[in-house]
């Protein structure tokens, strides 16, 4: 077996791993946020609300409970699908963009289009962190907005260092790294301090219980986008191959968010 026939193989592997932990992970997210939408109140203590579904002959009946002391013997955490798409995908970038070669055009330094793209998803989570943090998240509009034309800005400037291809993607793994950091870096901490101070019976943090839902509904927000901008590549000449690629990187972000917010149940523009 010749080491180009080994490689392929590699990336298969982590491609169906990377796909199905998508599928799992985006699944969820939208899984939960119906049953927000569905939930009913029960005008019990201690239940916020309940619901009915009918999957595979039976019913089942979920309900959300608020905090308490009274702590279930089991607790399921939503965390690995997330954690293993972003590690998938950077193994996959690494492996078709880096050890692949369509990372660069003929001329371009390899070196300045590695760590450009590196430098491109570290820097995009820390100033969407930022931004989340400000005054400015309050507006989900101008917020919207302040990010699509942060995220074209930086599609333009990683076309003069790495590929079109390539450009795209890293715009893809800026998006996904956010979303995964959101769920690693400050939903499940957030969480995780919202149940100690509920079994110590103290009261929450506004601050800390208020974290986990806009970050989750930002998630939920970009995920069409992302999977939409991950399968440009099979697309080239209607997208990163196209003379016009960031107007149409644009449209694709937009679609995407007008997709998300059509399963979220959503029919107008509300703040975060």
């Amino acid at each position: 077996m010749d080491s180009f026939n080994l490689l392929a193989i590699i990336q298969a592997l982590v491609r169906w791993v990377h796909v199905f932990a998508v599928i799992l992970w985006v699944g969820q997210t939208y899984l939960f946020h119906l049953m927000e939408r569905k939930m009913r109140s029960t005008g019990e203590s201690g239940s916020i609300g309940r619901m009915w579904m009918l999957h595979g002959g039976g019913y089942y009946v979920v309900e959300k409970r608020r905090l308490s002391a009274a702590m279930p013997e089991e607790l399921v955490w939503f965390k690995w699908e997330a954690a293993t798409t972003w590690i998938s995908g950077m193994v996959l970038i690494g492996l078709t963009y880096h050890a692949g070669g369509f990372l660069v055009e003929p001329g371009q330094s390899f070196g300045l289009a590695a760590s450009g793209g590196f430098g491109a998803i570290v820097v995009g989570w820390i100033l969407y962190d930022v931004l989340v943090r400000s005054p400015l998240a309050r507006n989900a509009l101008l917020f919207g907005l302040v990010s699509l034309a942060l995220l074209l800005a930086l599609h333009a400037g990683l076309l003069q260092i790495m590929s079109g291809r390539s450009a795209f993607i890293h715009v893809g793994a800026v998006i996904g790294t956010i979303m995964a950091a959101n769920v690693w870096m400050r939903i499940l901490p957030s969480q995780r301090k919202m149940l100690v101070a509920a079994k110590a019976g103290d009261d929450l943090d506004p601050s800390i219980s208020s974290l986990g839902p806009i970050r989750s509904r930002h998630n939920s927000l970009i995920a069409v986008a992302l999977v939409l901008v991950m399968e440009s590549n099979h697309y080239p000449t209607i997208t990163y191959g196209h003379e016009a690629s960031t107007l149409i990187l644009g449209l694709i972000l937009v679609a995407g968010w007008l997709a998300a917010r059509f399963l979220l149940g959503e029919s107008s523009t509300r703040s975060t």
